[in-house]
């Protein structure tokens, strides 16, 4: 039986593009990486001829996905981008066992940053007739692209394609529903939709799986209020909050008034976790809230609040390198504020990766670099797992690409940073998160390994088809009619 998606194998399975999460403009691709496309296609069509099998089921094997990082390693190293690099033996595009053992694992995964929309919701009704909201979206392997409707597409961003990319192709076992900022009437998907969405699962018995968000814009009328009924009608995990987006167009920093009562009612409401979006400026004005001066003293003066910082404050199209305390902005700017409030490791602020590691895969030094100072200065328990997926699709090559990520030998001399062990990787990838969002303990060992969604996953795996697509804007004309109209 032929497979259903891309039978020609033109779809690499570690996804190298310009996608972006709809919060930042497209960075285009380099010509360092459209030639690691071309060296990964054309290895990976040497190794499937000397193997006999279709370039496809190569690619959609493990030595599909080590041939495809062996080919990065080689176009970035030629580059001179060699501060990181992707562990894994020579051999391992052909070695089956070499392979899996670089890009393959069962570490708990609990991605704290998923998104998708509602593709029949109400927020629909502001977009002008006869338009294509999020137009841009990539339908391969989506039963929708056979749909003649202007807006079927979007059945794509939907729960069910959500819960294919996420849990069936990837190996994520729990992941955080988040939210994206908007007015109150204009919600891409809504709190109810969103515990909609966690309620089918739990039917399906993929037991407790989804964890929510309860968005607050606290300087937005009636978000404040609203937290009363977030609480205490839906199973909040988390608030989640945007610093750099207001109805007027101007953001707050979590020290002004506004701030400060949502951290009120957080500890009020004793949902004591606050994801704070950080490092994707929506515009000029927005730029300054979008940093993170003023976490640290925040996060000092509320020892009893933990501080979620989404995107680790990164900004794109910046390459990162050692730490500046002098850098007001990304990274740097965060780990300034933390060590001025003199918050050592095991503080009460945490960083998240969502958007900043599937940005960083494109450049290894720079990702050596980000990864080296958060270990160092927030510590390997302060750091989060988040992959902003459902917009680049199954996040499955975030996870591969991590699993063999690491810091050159030259870089962690110079700069003291630690070797990405097996005990780091765990930490991020899922442990780190229990602190934050209590999982019991019989969900993980009985419910999560024999579970419908996880026999589902495994019978899908005796034949798999993953899309390897992104959903997400490439182009600066698609993120500018995303902020126009969802276009």
């Amino acid at each position: 039986m032929p497979t259903r998606i891309d039978p020609e194998g033109l779809r690499l399975p570690i996804k190298l593009d310009s996608t972006s999460n709809g919060e930042f403009e497209p960075v285009p691709l380099e010509d360092v990486h459209r030639r690691a496309r071309r060296l990964a296609l054309e290895q990976a069509t040497a190794n499937a001829r000397s193997t006999g099998r279709s370039r496809r089921d190569f690619l959609i094997s493990a030595c599909g996905a080590a041939t495809t990082l062996l080919a990065m390693n080689a176009a970035y190293a030629a580059a001179g981008r060699s501060g990181g690099y992707f562990d894994i033996a020579a051999e391992a595009g052909l070695d089956v066992d070499a392979a899996k053992a670089a890009v393959e694992g069962n570490e708990f995964i609990f991605d704290v940053q998923g998104h998708f929309v509602n593709p029949t919701g109400a927020w629909l009704k502001t977009v002008p007739d006869g338009a294509r909201p999020l137009g841009f979206t990539d339908t391969t392997g989506c039963a929708a692209a056979a749909l003649p409707g202007a807006r079927d597409h979007l059945q794509c961003l939907g729960p069910d394609a959500f819960i294919r990319h996420v849990f069936m192709d990837s190996d994520t076992d729990l992941v955080v529903l988040s939210f994206v900022p908007s007015t109150r009437a204009g919600e891409p998907l809504t709190i109810e939709e969103a515990a909609a969405t966690a309620g089918i699962v739990e039917k399906l018995k993929g037991s407790h799986r989804l964890y929510l968000h309860g968005r607050v814009n606290p300087n937005q009328p009636g978000d404040l209020e609203d937290m009363e009924r977030l609480a205490t009608q839906f199973r909040i995990s988390a608030w989640k909050t945007y610093t750099q987006w207001g109805p007027d167009g101007k953001g707050f920093f979590m020290d002004d008034e506004p701030g400060l009562a949502m951290i009120a009612n957080a500890r009020r409401l004793g949902v004591r976790n606050i994801a704070i979006h950080k490092g994707l400026p929506f515009g000029p004005q927005s730029y300054e809230h979008s940093t993170c001066y003023e976490i640290g003293r925040v996060a000092k003066a509320n020892p009893d609040i933990n501080f979620l910082i989404y995107h680790s404050g990164f900004v794109t199209g910046t390459p990162e390198g050692p730490y500046d305390e002098k850098r007001r902005d990304g990274i740097d700017a965060l780990i300034t504020s933390v060590r001025q409030a003199e918050l050592g490791h095991g503080s009460n602020v945490y960083a998240e990766l969502g958007s900043t590691w599937r940005f960083l895969m494109r450049d290894p030094t720079s990702a050596a670099h980000a990864l080296g100072k958060l270990l160092v200065h927030l510590g390997p328990d302060n750091i989060l797992w988040g992959t902003d997926s459902i917009w680049y699709g199954s996040p499955q090559d975030q996870i591969q690409a991590f699993r063999s990520f690491q810091i050159s030998a030259e870089l962690r001399e110079r700069y003291g940073y630690p070797e990405i062990t097996p005990a780091i990787r765990a930490k991020i990838f899922g442990l780190n998160a229990l602190k934050l969002y209590p999982v019991p303990d019989d969900v993980r060992r009985v419910h999560l390994p024999d579970d419908a969604i996880a026999r589902e996953r495994e019978n899908y795996r005796n034949r798999p088809d993953p899309s390897f697509a992104t959903l997400g804007p490439k182009t600066r004309r698609e993120f500018l009619n995303l902020r126009r109209w969802g276009g």
